[in-house]
Protein backbone atom coordinates (compact mmCIF):
# COMPACT_ATOMS: atom_id res chain seq x y z
CA UNK A 1 0.00 0.00 0.00
CA UNK A 2 1.13 3.87 -0.51
CA UNK A 3 1.54 5.83 1.53
CA UNK A 4 -1.98 7.89 0.79
CA UNK A 5 -3.90 4.23 1.43
CA UNK A 6 -5.07 3.54 4.44
CA UNK A 7 -5.04 0.63 5.89
CA UNK A 8 -8.71 -0.79 6.01
CA UNK A 9 -8.04 -2.25 9.78
CA UNK A 10 -6.49 1.13 11.05
CA UNK A 11 -7.97 4.17 12.54
CA UNK A 12 -7.24 7.09 9.88
CA UNK A 13 -6.39 10.78 11.50
CA UNK A 14 -6.83 14.04 10.32
CA UNK A 15 -3.23 13.92 8.82
CA UNK A 16 -4.04 10.62 6.73
CA UNK A 17 -7.68 11.33 5.36
CA UNK A 18 -5.52 14.68 3.87
CA UNK A 19 -2.56 12.55 2.70
CA UNK A 20 -5.06 10.23 1.66
CA UNK A 21 -7.00 13.28 -0.38
CA UNK A 22 -3.81 14.82 -1.82
CA UNK A 23 -3.04 11.17 -3.18
CA UNK A 24 -6.19 11.07 -4.90
CA UNK A 25 -6.40 14.86 -6.14
CA UNK A 26 -2.96 13.94 -7.77
CA UNK A 27 -3.88 11.39 -9.95
CA UNK A 28 -7.48 12.40 -11.03
CA UNK A 29 -5.62 15.81 -11.77
CA UNK A 30 -3.17 14.42 -14.55
CA UNK A 31 -5.97 13.35 -16.28
CA UNK A 32 -8.54 16.29 -15.92
CA UNK A 33 -6.42 19.54 -16.09
CA UNK A 34 -6.53 22.46 -13.76
CA UNK A 35 -9.97 22.15 -12.13
CA UNK A 36 -8.19 21.17 -8.26
CA UNK A 37 -11.13 23.01 -6.57
CA UNK A 38 -13.99 21.56 -8.62
CA UNK A 39 -12.72 17.86 -8.54
CA UNK A 40 -11.78 18.73 -4.69
CA UNK A 41 -15.77 19.30 -4.01
CA UNK A 42 -15.96 16.04 -5.93
CA UNK A 43 -13.66 14.23 -4.16
CA UNK A 44 -15.90 15.56 -0.29
CA UNK A 45 -19.27 14.39 -1.82
CA UNK A 46 -17.85 11.10 -2.08
CA UNK A 47 -15.77 11.26 1.59
CA UNK A 48 -19.53 12.50 2.48
CA UNK A 49 -21.08 9.42 1.43
CA UNK A 50 -22.99 11.14 -1.02
CA UNK A 51 -23.62 11.74 -5.31
CA UNK A 52 -22.59 14.35 -7.17
CA UNK A 53 -24.20 16.19 -10.17
CA UNK A 54 -21.96 17.61 -12.73
CA UNK A 55 -23.73 20.23 -14.84
CA UNK A 56 -21.32 21.94 -17.31
CA UNK A 57 -21.04 22.33 -21.27
CA UNK A 58 -20.58 19.35 -23.45
CA UNK A 59 -15.96 18.58 -23.61
CA UNK A 60 -14.97 19.90 -20.28
CA UNK A 61 -13.62 16.73 -18.47
CA UNK A 62 -16.99 15.35 -16.83
CA UNK A 63 -16.96 11.48 -18.04
CA UNK A 64 -13.36 11.64 -17.91
CA UNK A 65 -13.37 13.14 -14.32
CA UNK A 66 -15.71 10.31 -12.89
CA UNK A 67 -13.91 7.45 -14.92
CA UNK A 68 -10.23 8.74 -13.31
CA UNK A 69 -12.04 9.40 -9.28
CA UNK A 70 -13.22 5.24 -9.79
CA UNK A 71 -9.64 4.63 -11.06
CA UNK A 72 -8.06 6.19 -7.95
CA UNK A 73 -10.26 5.17 -5.84
CA UNK A 74 -10.25 1.15 -6.62
CA UNK A 75 -14.03 1.08 -7.28
CA UNK A 76 -15.27 -0.69 -10.11
CA UNK A 77 -16.93 1.53 -12.48
CA UNK A 78 -19.81 1.25 -14.71
CA UNK A 79 -21.12 3.75 -17.11
CA UNK A 80 -24.67 4.10 -17.82
CA UNK A 81 -25.64 6.19 -21.14
CA UNK A 82 -28.99 7.78 -20.84
CA UNK A 83 -30.90 7.80 -23.86
CA UNK A 84 -35.46 8.26 -24.40
CA UNK A 85 -35.26 4.80 -24.88
CA UNK A 86 -33.10 3.98 -21.89
CA UNK A 87 -35.82 1.55 -19.82
CA UNK A 88 -35.41 0.88 -15.85
CA UNK A 89 -34.58 -2.61 -16.18
CA UNK A 90 -31.39 -0.99 -18.26
CA UNK A 91 -30.35 -0.09 -15.24
CA UNK A 92 -31.27 -2.06 -12.50
CA UNK A 93 -31.12 -5.17 -13.90
CA UNK A 94 -33.86 -8.17 -14.91
CA UNK A 95 -34.36 -11.74 -14.11
CA UNK A 96 -33.88 -14.01 -17.35
CA UNK A 97 -35.26 -17.46 -17.76
CA UNK A 98 -33.01 -20.00 -17.94
CA UNK A 99 -34.00 -23.09 -20.01
CA UNK A 100 -31.70 -25.47 -18.67
CA UNK A 101 -32.78 -25.47 -15.40
CA UNK A 102 -35.81 -24.16 -15.60
CA UNK A 103 -35.33 -20.98 -13.62
CA UNK A 104 -35.20 -16.98 -13.68
CA UNK A 105 -31.86 -15.76 -12.94
CA UNK A 106 -31.13 -12.54 -12.08
CA UNK A 107 -28.64 -10.36 -14.31
CA UNK A 108 -27.63 -7.22 -12.52
CA UNK A 109 -27.30 -3.97 -14.45
CA UNK A 110 -24.67 -1.15 -14.41
CA UNK A 111 -26.17 0.63 -11.37
CA UNK A 112 -24.11 -2.78 -9.41
CA UNK A 113 -21.02 -1.22 -9.53
CA UNK A 114 -18.98 1.19 -6.54
CA UNK A 115 -18.68 4.05 -8.80
CA UNK A 116 -21.72 4.31 -11.56
CA UNK A 117 -21.43 7.29 -13.99
CA UNK A 118 -25.30 8.11 -15.07
CA UNK A 119 -23.88 10.32 -18.19
CA UNK A 120 -26.20 12.90 -19.58
CA UNK A 121 -29.15 12.03 -17.21
CA UNK A 122 -31.36 14.19 -18.43
CA UNK A 123 -31.61 12.94 -21.54
CA UNK A 124 -34.26 9.78 -20.95
CA UNK A 125 -37.71 10.23 -19.27
CA UNK A 126 -38.68 10.66 -15.72
CA UNK A 127 -39.35 6.67 -15.07
CA UNK A 128 -36.03 5.74 -15.81
CA UNK A 129 -34.23 8.59 -14.09
CA UNK A 130 -36.73 7.75 -10.93
CA UNK A 131 -34.90 3.86 -11.24
CA UNK A 132 -32.19 5.51 -9.50
CA UNK A 133 -33.67 7.42 -6.68
CA UNK A 134 -33.94 4.04 -4.60
CA UNK A 135 -30.56 3.20 -5.56
CA UNK A 136 -29.12 7.03 -4.63
CA UNK A 137 -30.88 6.81 -1.04
CA UNK A 138 -31.51 3.11 -0.37
CA UNK A 139 -28.02 1.56 -1.70
CA UNK A 140 -30.54 -1.04 -3.44
CA UNK A 141 -32.99 -2.28 -6.03
CA UNK A 142 -36.07 -3.96 -6.49
CA UNK A 143 -36.97 -6.06 -9.01
CA UNK A 144 -39.99 -8.05 -9.29
CA UNK A 145 -40.53 -7.55 -5.35
CA UNK A 146 -37.23 -8.62 -4.68
CA UNK A 147 -34.62 -6.44 -2.96
CA UNK A 148 -30.61 -6.47 -3.91
CA UNK A 149 -28.15 -4.72 -1.88
CA UNK A 150 -25.23 -2.43 -4.15
CA UNK A 151 -21.66 -3.06 -3.29
CA UNK A 152 -20.62 -0.36 -0.87
CA UNK A 153 -19.46 1.99 -0.50
CA UNK A 154 -21.55 2.94 -3.65
CA UNK A 155 -21.70 6.38 -5.47
CA UNK A 156 -23.54 7.90 -8.33
CA UNK A 157 -21.80 10.90 -10.65
CA UNK A 158 -24.30 11.88 -12.81
CA UNK A 159 -23.35 14.47 -15.58
CA UNK A 160 -26.27 16.86 -17.31
CA UNK A 161 -25.69 19.69 -19.92
CA UNK A 162 -26.61 23.15 -19.97
CA UNK A 163 -27.47 23.13 -23.57
CA UNK A 164 -29.61 21.83 -26.28
CA UNK A 165 -33.22 21.74 -24.27
CA UNK A 166 -34.78 20.07 -27.05
CA UNK A 167 -35.17 16.27 -26.60
CA UNK A 168 -33.77 16.86 -22.94
CA UNK A 169 -36.17 15.59 -19.56
CA UNK A 170 -35.26 18.11 -16.80
CA UNK A 171 -34.71 16.41 -13.70
CA UNK A 172 -37.34 17.01 -10.91
CA UNK A 173 -36.61 18.98 -7.87
CA UNK A 174 -37.39 15.83 -5.67
CA UNK A 175 -34.64 13.83 -7.69
CA UNK A 176 -32.06 16.98 -7.62
CA UNK A 177 -32.39 17.07 -3.84
CA UNK A 178 -30.70 13.48 -3.84
CA UNK A 179 -27.75 14.97 -5.08
CA UNK A 180 -25.59 16.24 -2.16
CA UNK A 181 -23.90 18.09 -4.34
CA UNK A 182 -23.86 20.46 -8.12
CA UNK A 183 -20.78 20.85 -9.30
CA UNK A 184 -19.42 22.52 -12.89
CA UNK A 185 -16.06 22.59 -14.22
CA UNK A 186 -16.33 25.71 -16.40
CA UNK A 187 -13.72 26.21 -19.48
CA UNK A 188 -10.37 26.18 -19.08
CA UNK A 189 -7.83 29.33 -18.80
CA UNK A 190 -5.57 29.55 -22.12
CA UNK A 191 -2.71 28.38 -20.11
CA UNK A 192 -4.45 24.96 -19.09
CA UNK A 193 -5.83 24.02 -22.55
CA UNK A 194 -2.16 24.61 -24.38
CA UNK A 195 -1.13 21.77 -20.92
CA UNK A 196 -4.20 19.61 -22.30
CA UNK A 197 -3.06 19.38 -25.52
CA UNK A 198 0.67 19.20 -25.04
CA UNK A 199 -0.23 16.38 -22.54
CA UNK A 200 -2.02 14.20 -25.11
CA UNK A 201 0.67 14.85 -27.66
CA UNK A 202 3.10 13.99 -25.71
CA UNK A 203 2.03 10.78 -24.68
CA UNK A 204 0.69 9.79 -27.63
CA UNK A 205 -2.58 7.83 -27.28
CA UNK A 206 -6.06 9.57 -25.90
CA UNK A 207 -5.70 7.10 -22.18
CA UNK A 208 -4.62 8.45 -19.89
CA UNK A 209 -3.02 6.50 -16.95
CA UNK A 210 -4.52 6.73 -13.34
CA UNK A 211 -3.00 4.96 -10.50
CA UNK A 212 -4.78 3.18 -8.19
CA UNK A 213 -4.64 5.23 -4.59
CA UNK A 214 -6.90 2.46 -2.25
CA UNK A 215 -9.98 0.20 -3.07
CA UNK A 216 -13.11 -0.14 -1.62
CA UNK A 217 -12.50 -0.85 1.80
CA UNK A 218 -9.83 2.05 2.12
CA UNK A 219 -12.36 4.84 0.67
CA UNK A 220 -14.62 3.28 3.47
CA UNK A 221 -11.76 3.58 6.26
CA UNK A 222 -11.55 7.50 5.16
CA UNK A 223 -15.46 7.85 5.20
CA UNK A 224 -15.46 6.75 8.70
CA UNK A 225 -12.47 9.26 9.72
CA UNK A 226 -14.70 11.98 8.20
CA UNK A 227 -17.77 10.99 10.12
CA UNK A 228 -15.57 11.81 13.06
CA UNK A 229 -14.97 15.43 12.59
CA UNK A 230 -16.27 17.64 14.62
CA UNK A 231 -18.85 20.08 14.16
CA UNK A 232 -19.63 22.32 16.79
CA UNK A 233 -23.24 23.67 17.72
CA UNK A 234 -22.36 27.14 16.43
CA UNK A 235 -21.82 25.89 12.59
CA UNK A 236 -24.30 23.16 13.12
CA UNK A 237 -27.44 26.22 14.00
CA UNK A 238 -24.82 28.69 10.94
CA UNK A 239 -26.13 26.02 8.76
CA UNK A 240 -29.76 25.53 9.59
CA UNK A 241 -29.88 29.90 9.59
CA UNK A 242 -28.68 29.84 5.95
CA UNK A 243 -31.00 27.50 4.68
CA UNK A 244 -33.64 29.19 6.79
CA UNK A 245 -32.55 31.96 4.85
CA UNK A 246 -33.15 30.58 1.22
CA UNK A 247 -36.64 30.10 2.09
CA UNK A 248 -37.46 33.61 2.97
CA UNK A 249 -35.39 35.00 0.02
CA UNK A 250 -37.70 37.64 -2.36
CA UNK A 251 -36.75 35.80 -5.48
CA UNK A 252 -37.27 32.21 -3.98
CA UNK A 253 -40.47 29.96 -4.92
CA UNK A 254 -38.85 27.23 -2.87
CA UNK A 255 -36.27 27.28 -0.64
CA UNK A 256 -33.77 24.41 0.30
CA UNK A 257 -35.23 21.52 2.20
CA UNK A 258 -33.57 20.15 5.57
CA UNK A 259 -31.75 17.90 3.24
CA UNK A 260 -29.70 20.70 2.11
CA UNK A 261 -28.83 22.09 5.55
CA UNK A 262 -27.87 18.44 6.38
CA UNK A 263 -25.62 18.21 3.08
CA UNK A 264 -24.09 21.76 4.50
CA UNK A 265 -22.48 20.26 7.27
CA UNK A 266 -21.87 16.52 6.18
CA UNK A 267 -19.65 18.15 2.86
CA UNK A 268 -18.29 21.03 5.60
CA UNK A 269 -17.04 17.98 7.41
CA UNK A 270 -15.84 16.10 4.55
CA UNK A 271 -14.11 19.52 3.62
CA UNK A 272 -12.70 20.12 6.84
CA UNK A 273 -11.01 16.73 6.83
CA UNK A 274 -9.56 17.44 2.92
CA UNK A 275 -7.81 20.10 4.69
CA UNK A 276 -6.30 18.04 7.35
CA UNK A 277 -8.42 19.08 9.86
CA UNK A 278 -10.48 17.35 12.63
CA UNK A 279 -12.83 20.09 13.15
CA UNK A 280 -14.95 22.00 11.04
CA UNK A 281 -14.74 26.21 10.65
CA UNK A 282 -17.62 28.53 9.38
CA UNK A 283 -15.16 29.13 6.46
CA UNK A 284 -15.87 25.12 5.48
CA UNK A 285 -19.25 25.75 4.96
CA UNK A 286 -19.04 28.76 2.83
CA UNK A 287 -16.48 26.90 0.30
CA UNK A 288 -19.00 24.41 0.11
CA UNK A 289 -22.49 25.98 0.29
CA UNK A 290 -22.87 26.98 -3.46
CA UNK A 291 -22.01 23.66 -4.41
CA UNK A 292 -24.70 21.83 -2.14
CA UNK A 293 -27.59 24.45 -1.80
CA UNK A 294 -27.92 26.35 -5.58
CA UNK A 295 -29.63 23.34 -6.85
CA UNK A 296 -31.46 23.22 -4.12
CA UNK A 297 -33.72 26.41 -4.96
CA UNK A 298 -36.03 26.96 -7.13
CA UNK A 299 -36.60 30.33 -8.22
CA UNK A 300 -39.80 32.08 -9.35
CA UNK A 301 -40.93 31.80 -12.85
CA UNK A 302 -41.68 35.44 -13.71
CA UNK A 303 -38.00 36.29 -13.10
CA UNK A 304 -36.84 33.95 -16.01
CA UNK A 305 -35.77 36.83 -17.89
CA UNK A 306 -33.33 38.24 -14.64
CA UNK A 307 -30.14 37.02 -13.65
CA UNK A 308 -31.68 35.74 -10.60
CA UNK A 309 -30.39 32.01 -10.13
CA UNK A 310 -30.32 29.39 -7.14
CA UNK A 311 -26.67 30.55 -7.03
CA UNK A 312 -27.36 33.77 -6.40
CA UNK A 313 -29.99 33.60 -3.92
CA UNK A 314 -26.90 31.47 -1.73
CA UNK A 315 -24.51 34.17 -2.60
CA UNK A 316 -27.16 36.88 -1.07
CA UNK A 317 -27.61 34.41 2.11
CA UNK A 318 -24.26 34.17 2.74
CA UNK A 319 -23.86 37.54 2.89
CA UNK A 320 -26.48 38.50 5.14
CA UNK A 321 -26.67 35.61 7.81
CA UNK A 322 -24.12 36.18 10.78
CA UNK A 323 -21.16 34.27 10.99
CA UNK A 324 -19.94 32.42 13.79
CA UNK A 325 -16.76 33.52 15.40
CA UNK A 326 -13.90 31.52 15.12
CA UNK A 327 -13.45 30.49 18.66
CA UNK A 328 -17.26 29.61 18.89
CA UNK A 329 -16.86 27.34 16.05
CA UNK A 330 -12.96 25.45 17.35
CA UNK A 331 -13.52 22.65 19.22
Amino acid sequence: MTEAEPRPDARVDAAGVAAFAEGVLEEVGRAVVGKREALTLVLAGILAKGHVLLEDYPGLGKTLAARSFAGALGLEFARAQFTPDLLPADLTGSYVYDQRRAEFDFRPGPVFAGLLLADEINRTPPKTQAALLEAMQEGQVTVEGQTHRLPSPFHVLATANPVEYEGTYPLPEAQLDRFLLRVGFGYPSAGEEHDVLRRRLDRQREEVDVRQVTDAAGLAGVQAAVERVAVDESVVRYCVDLVAATRTHPDVLTGASPRGSLGLVLTARAWAGIRGRDFVVPEDVKVVARAVLSHRVTVKPDLWMTQASGARVVDAVLGSVATPRPLESHR
